[in-house]
């Protein structure tokens, strides 16, 4: 028996007008599922006397996925309830994934914000004992900085004309072992390339603690990063735009240049930034490069400093109620810092993305 629906419609006195339109659940039906379903969750745990709010929740999604695939079967055909169970499952794991992150966000800003102020942005910790209130961030936002921009600096050149190198000339041997060495420097943890900068700058050239030697280390981290994403973007731009910019006889140096770079800025760009938000929020290779300071140090080059993850880690090592709450406040603050460096890379896609016109 057809599944479909014949509605007729009068539009004359001997003529009808025939329309053929598959069945389709209410829009009701969704919400109707959900708060019966949610109605035998909390029913099936209070009868169960189930302790966990995550089990009735739990039971309450089995419910909802058994019931929108029998009752989508029976109206609207097995066709139609699989790709609603697809959909269910899709957003399944959107919320699952999202609910960590959400909740990590929601805890830090909720216990950082109260207190991040003027004072605590403007102010080191120097003369200010673990159990004592005051003192701020200032020094370490100005490790941060500056040993970003410095491994930056180092990494995103490199990066690129390692990326370019390998899209668009390389071949060979030399071009399989640089691929090889980037895959495996991907998966280097931090700690590692914190004790290869260590041994090398510092024990072996005795050049002691500085921002500098945490700089190496971050871009050690970065550069891999840029190389893939960079490396991916240029493969996305179209081959024809290559073969008509050298058509027209324009050297393939200035092809690269003018045209493929261009075209894929965007992605480009937004792959920096994601490497920069990487190495932001690294600990180990400043714990064992920058060593820490509490007072204001300006000279990435001479001297221990500090740095926001670096902070985080002393204050909550303390144990005291006090740094605490600057940990946490000190969260804060780097969440808002990594935030204004993707806001930054979507600004600057956008700026430098190429205009098609109509």
């Amino acid at each position: 028996m057809s599944r479909t629906t014949v509605s007729e419609e009068a539009a004359g006195p001997a003529l009808g007008r025939v329309t053929l339109r598959p069945p389709r659940l209410p829009r009701w039906s969704m919400a109707a599922l959900v708060i019966g379903s949610l109605a035998i969750g909390v029913g099936t745990g209070l009868v169960a006397r189930l302790d966990s709010r995550g089990q009735w929740g739990l039971i309450a999604a089995i419910v909802f996925v058994a019931a929108t695939f029998g009752l989508s079967a029976s109206v609207e055909g097995r066709r139609h309830a699989v790709d609603r169970l697809a959909s269910i499952l899709v957003w399944a794991c959107f919320i699952v994934a999202m609910v960590p992150l959400a909740s990590l966000v929601w805890e830090t800003i909720a216990r950082g914000i109260p207190g991040v102020s003027w004072y605590f942005l403007t102010h080191s910790m120097n003369g200010v004992l673990s159990w004592q209130e005051g003192g701020g961030i200032y020094h370490a936002i100005l490790g941060t900085v500056q040993q970003v921009l410095l491994a930056s600096v180092i990494a995103i050149p490199v990066g690129l004309l390692t990326a370019v190198y390998l899209v668009e000339y390389g071949r060979g041997r030399l071009a399989k072992a640089i691929t090889f060495f980037v895959d495996v420097m991907t998966g280097i943890p931090s700690i590692v390339a914190g004790l290869f900068v260590l041994s090398l700058w510092i024990m072996m050239f005795d050049y002691g603690y500085s921002g500098f030697a945490g700089a190496v280390a971050l871009a050690i981290l970065m550069m891999p990063i840029v190389v893939r994403s960079t490396e991916e973007m240029l493969k996305l731009v179209p081959n024809e735009l290559r073969e008509a910019s050298l058509a027209m006889g324009v050297p393939k140096w200035r092809t690269i240049l003018k045209v493929v770079l261009p075209t894929a800025i965007g992605g480009i760009t937004t792959g920096v930034m994601l490497a920069l938000a990487r190495i932001a929020g690294e600990t180990a290779p400043i714990l064992l490069l920058v060593f820490g300071n509490n007072m204001i140090n300006g000279n990435p080059f001479e001297g221990a400093q500090s740095s926001l993850p670096l902070y985080i880690y002393e204050q909550w090592g303390f144990g005291t109620e006090q740094a605490f709450d600057r940990a946490w406040a000190a969260a804060a603050v780097l969440i808002a810092f990594v935030m204004v460096l993707n806001l930054a890379a979507r600004g600057i896609a956008r700026w430098k993305a190429p205009r098609t016109g109509r």
